[in-house]
């Protein structure tokens, strides 16, 4: 009796595993069936919120089922990021992630969530890269003369940020260390106050978005000096990199992209990462990404994992050299 209950215990267990397998084997395949959320972690209106509407659109359009969007601003963004890091890892939940969550993981003392432990990379959508600006009075036309300004003057130029633990904020003080000046930080709440005190001339720089930047830079109100990322923009073709000028490897930006529960099926991140790739790579959403002052990635999942690992990386020694925390 005991070696018959022992052998149909064995088959019980061996049937279930079949059996789930099969289920969750049928389950990627038929993905998906149901509406799938995509919650991005700010207010509407920004850059994330409108990157994230027009993946939704040619997601439903794609798949034949309702992929929406949903707003969970709070905490810096990490409150929408907490919501899906605990979320059923069934890719039917995502987030609409930022650069700032790599920034956020290393200034944020007491985060419910490890952005590099807790989320499956899916793709990188697009990424925007930050321009240095300052006020048009500056007498400054170019980041050499700019950084020859900083170095007379230490401590007497300031630049205005979205507020401290940006993106604004860590890429200005890595062009601090790096260019070895001091330009002083203002914290805004915000970055249209910051904008608005850049333009009337409170502060004197900032080192913000592209997207955010063109329009104030287009009516003469503020001068573009150099740009972040290793290449230039598409959107400030005639603006250097500081890459190029006079800080060879300095490679930061803005990215935007997609990701899962970390316990989401490989298949089923691997489908929503190919479909990703094709329809940033269409000519129309190339072109409406552009058009958005932002760069068209589509980068594949492997891709995402390393550039968010690289920029853990990078801005926790930042964050701990400058002994930046936010509670």
């Amino acid at each position: 009796m005991k070696r018959f209950i022992s052998v149909v215990s064995r088959w019980l267990v061996l049937s279930l595993a079949l059996t789930g397998g099969q289920v969750l084997a049928q389950g990627a395949s038929a993905y998906p069936n149901r509406p799938i959320k995509i919650v991005v972690p700010f207010a509407p209106g920004g850059s994330t919120d409108a990157l994230a509407r027009l993946l939704a659109q040619r997601l439903t359009v794609a798949w034949g089922q309702t992929v929406i969007v949903e707003n969970k601003p709070g905490a810096g963004a990490t409150l929408g990021a907490d919501y899906v890091a605990k979320s059923p890892a069934d890719g039917y939940t995502l987030l609409m992630g930022a650069a700032h969550h790599t920034i956020a993981q290393n200034v944020y003392t007491k985060l419910p969530y490890h952005f590099g432990r807790d989320f499956a990379p899916v793709s990188i959508v697009a990424m925007i890269p930050n321009v240095i600006v300052i006020n048009a009075r500056v007498p400054a036309n170019s980041i050499e003369e700019f950084i020859a300004l900083a170095k007379q003057e230490p401590g007497m130029l300031n630049y205005g940020s979205a507020g401290a633990g940006t993106a604004h904020h860590l890429i200005g003080e890595m062009f601090n260390l790096q260019a070895g000046v001091n330009i002083v930080h203002i914290p805004y709440k915000g970055s249209s106050p910051a904008v608005a005190d850049l333009v009337s001339g409170q502060v004197q720089a900032m080192f913000d978005t592209v997207s955010s930047a063109l329009p104030q830079i287009k009516a003469g109100k503020t001068r573009a000096l150099a740009v972040t990322t290793a290449k230039r923009s598409s959107a400030l073709p005639d603006v250097p990199t500081l890459n190029e000028t006079v800080l060879p490897g300095f490679d930061v930006g803005t990215w935007f992209g997609i990701l899962a529960p970390a316990a989401t099926p490989a298949d089923i991140v691997a489908k929503l990462s190919t479909e990703i790739i094709r329809i940033v790579h269409t000519p129309e959403v190339t072109q409406q990404l552009l058009d958005m002052g932002s760069e068209p990635v589509g980068g594949t999942a492997a891709e995402m994992k390393a550039q968010i690992m690289k920029e853990l990386n990078a801005f926790g020694e930042l964050t701990q050299k400058i002994k930046l925390t936010v509670d």
